[in-house]
């Protein structure tokens, strides 16, 4: 860039670079979602369409940003997750939300035909907002995941009792909200078994456990791959610098993952034991074809 008289300007940018050695979170949200619901009349307590367009504009993230390691969807919502060695965009906070949220919005638009065919998008068109969170340690990177998943678990038993006493109980909403104010999860399980015959364990798992993609390699056994240790003392993977020639044979890795939509509990131990690499940042072995 030529030098010039106005090039001050430049001096009131102020550097927003994220911590160094941190998982980053970007998560996004749509905005003014409740009428933009009401005005496609999606279905309620859940519609599959939506929830099935949003993963598919999460995938679509994923395969044109390799860096992302695992994304958790659940509604409106979706949270993204860099692993704590990233350096894309020199972790420049702005860069890493404005592209995720940008990415996410344009597919979503672009695919909304594929799920919506009969409702034609008009203005105002949907847009997302996001933000960045930093998780220091693999722990707290966890419970952030899991507190996600408690929260699709009580807001979905909860709207499913909500409309289930509007749709099949004849209560309007203010009525309803009534009914279920201070009640707990086994009084909502109670009033959709006793009323409506409606088992929630039944529901569809993606309701309830919201939506897990990653890029899928051969799981490992319980206890056969090897710890993450997350101690700032320790030389661990994580620290270690690669070599060029093994970044890019990672990178060529990553590109051959089939990335795929799971809805399973993130919470127990056991889904994090079986795939490795989402922690270590280390693709797995790819599957062999069926």
């Amino acid at each position: 860039m030529a030098n010039s008289k106005y090039e001050y300007v430049k001096s009131f940018e102020q550097p927003d670079l994220l911590i160094p050695n941190t998982w980053i979170v970007v998560r996004i949200d749509g905005r003014g979602f409740h009428k933009f619901s009401n005005k496609y009349a999606f279905e309620k307590p859940n519609d599959r369409r939506a929830l099935d367009l949003m993963n598919a504009a999460a995938m679509a993230v994923m395969n044109e940003l390799p860096d992302i390691v695992i994304a958790y969807g659940i509604s409106d919502e979706y949270s993204f997750v860099f692993h704590k060695t990233c350096a894309l965009f020199e972790r420049r906070s702005s860069k890493l939300v404005t592209t995720i949220v940008s990415t996410f919005t344009a597919y979503y638009v672009h695919l909304w035909s594929t799920h919506f065919p009969d409702l034609p998008l008009t203005a105002p068109l949907p847009s997302f907002d996001g933000r960045a969170v930093q998780y220091p340690s693999v722990q707290n990177l966890r419970d952030y995941m899991s507190w996600r998943q408690v929260d699709c678990h009580i807001n979905n038993l909860y709207n499913t009792t909500f409309w289930a006493l509007i749709q099949n109980g004849g209560f309007d909403a203010k009525s309803a909200e009534k009914e279920l104010a201070g009640s707990l999860s086994a009084d909502k399980n109670e009033i959709l078994f006793s009323r409506f015959k409606i088992n929630y364990n039944n529901e569809p798992e993606i309701y309830k456990k919201g939506s897990v993609v990653f890029r899928d390699y051969e799981m490992v056994e319980p206890g056969a791959a090897p710890e993450i240790i997350d101690e700032d003392s320790a030389k661990t993977t994580e620290q270690a610098a690669l070599s060029k020639t093994q970044e890019e044979k990672d990178k060529k890795r990553r590109a051959k993952a089939r990335i795929t939509v799971q809805h399973v509990d993130i919470i127990k131990d056991e889904f994090w034991e079986r795939r490795p690499w989402l922690l270590s940042n280390k693709p797995g072995k790819i599957p062999k074809e069926p």
